[in-house]
This record gives C-alpha cells, structure tokens and sequence, in this order.
C-alpha cells in the first residue's frame, strides 16, 4: 500500500478544523510545517475521492463560518518510503502532568507514563488539541477516583484506551468503524503491553454493558446522533467527555445529551477553536 501526502496551506483559524475533518475521511496522521498542514492518507482510497473529500471541507468550514480559502497539493509516497518519511516527522510530546507520547523507536521518559504510538497507522499522534485535551481531563478523572471502566468511542490509533489504562483504569473498550483504525489500535495496544484494553469495529452500538467513563472525540453532527447510545452506555454516577466540536457547536450537542437525561458539568474551550463537554449521569 502507498499513500498520499497532501499539503494545506489554509488560515490558521481553520486549521484545527481541516485536522479533525480530514481525520474523518481517512487521514492516517498529519504535522505541521512552513509549507502548512501536512496530512496523509492511504492510496486505496483513490485520489479523486480525496479530491472530493478535501472539497467537502470546504463546505463544513463555511457552515461553521471559518475561512474556506484553502489551497492544497498532494505527492504520493510508496509504502517502502513510508515509515522514515514519520520517523523524521513525528516528535515527542508532554501533556498533562504525567503523560509523554513517544514513537516506538524513542527512548521511554524514565519521569513519566509513556504512551507508545506508531504514528504511521492512523490519525491520532496527540498533537491535535482536542486529543489533548482528552487525555488532560483523564488524568484529572482519574485522580477523582472514577476509574472502573472507560469507553472509548471512535478510537483511532487507540491513544485515550491507552492514556486511560496507564493512568489506572481497570478495564478499558475502544470501537471504531475503520479498520485500519482498529489494526492501528490493537498494534498501539500491543505495543503498551496492556492487557486490560480492547479494541473492537463498529459503532458504539456494537458495544454492551455501562461504563464509568465514555470518551468521544468526534465531529458534533455524529455526537448529536449518538446522544441516546452515550446514555445508555453511562452508568449512573459516571461521566462522558466529549470532544471535537468547534466553538459555536456546543450548544446543540449539549442539548442533544441533556434530551436523554444527561447533565451538563463543564465546558473547556482553547478560546480560539475547540471546545470540551463533561456530561454526567
């Protein structure tokens, strides 16, 4: 399998929001540089559906009234080239108070938990703010006390089942309905040596049992559409974290949840883009 490198040069008020799309339509991973964003997608897809998928962009960024002027270009890359072209890319990062996200081939932070990630497999490195922000309410969800089990809806490379086991969850179930995402995660798990996570495909209806802790970081419209299934998956007592919705999305994803007899906790936003829901039961 090859794979195509697309390169954005957008404003920086959309930037986040092309990271979080294009991760929707199959982005494995993406950086920044002088050029813009960098994003990578596999080559079965074919270059015309991403063509079309890049577009539709467009369209989302203008509903939300962000700048919609992007250009972009696009190289392909072989699957041989692969893995050094993320090697030379891929960084290192601190968040929180007590995580680092290394590659495979890094050496472990002996002062911290390290969450190992292959970033060469589907999107989700912990360089976009959302998948930040996650992580930085576990760990203070954690420390709460409230870690039986934890859900993790729309996985991707598996980083928030793995961020939640390490910081002590008992039992930990991460779905998403890409499987190359699925691949991804359960190598990213093996990877952590955890055997307190798994990973399956589907939606979250494919899921069974309650849940101390769900997890979504996914565009608003779908949280919208799950809101009864993040109910009915939430123990009482217990929280869901939702993110990925860009400021100005929040409201209806909070009132599709409260619609189901969820309450509203918190909000967090980064002032500029992104916005983060606690919803309780």
């Amino acid at each position: 399998m090859g794979y195509y490198e697309f390169t954005i040069n957008s404003s920086d008020d959309s930037k986040d929001a092309i990271l979080s799309l294009t991760s929707d339509y199959g982005g494995l991973g993406a950086f920044e540089n002088q050029k813009g964003l960098v994003i990578y997608f596999p080559d079965h897809v074919g270059i015309e559906k991403l063509h079309l998928d890049i577009e539709r962009c467009r369209n989302v960024l203008e509903d939300s009234g962000l700048p919609s002027d992007f250009k972009f270009s696009y190289t392909y890359i072989s699957e041989r080239d692969w893995n050094e072209t993320w090697k030379k890319k891929f960084q290192p990062i601190d968040i929180g108070e007590s995580l680092s996200i290394i590659p495979p081939w890094d050496k472990p932070r002996n002062s911290r938990i390290n969450l190992i990630i292959d970033p060469g497999m589907a999107f989700g490195t912990g360089h976009h703010g959302t998948t930040r922000t996650c992580l930085e309410h576990i760990e203070q969800i954690c420390r709460s006390g409230l870690k039986n089990n934890f859900l993790d809806v729309g996985t991707g490379t598996g980083i928030l089942s793995i961020g939640a086991a390490k910081l002590g969850f008992d039992e930990v179930l991460g779905v998403d309905n890409d499987p190359l995402a699925v691949d991804a995660a359960i190598r990213n798990v093996e990877l952590n040596k955890l055997a307190n996570v798994t990973i399956i495909e589907g939606t979250i209806s494919a899921t069974q049992g309650l849940y101390d802790v769900i997890a979504a970081n996914l565009l608003s419209d779908i949280l919208i559409a799950i809101a009864p299934e993040i109910a009915a998956r939430l123990k009482k007592g217990g929280m869901a974290l939702l993110s990925g919705m860009i400021i100005g999305q929040e409201n209806e994803v909070i009132a599709a949840m409260e619609q189901e007899g969820l309450k509203f906790k918190e909000r967090h936003d980064d002032g500029v883009r992104w916005v983060t829901v606690l919803v309780t039961h």
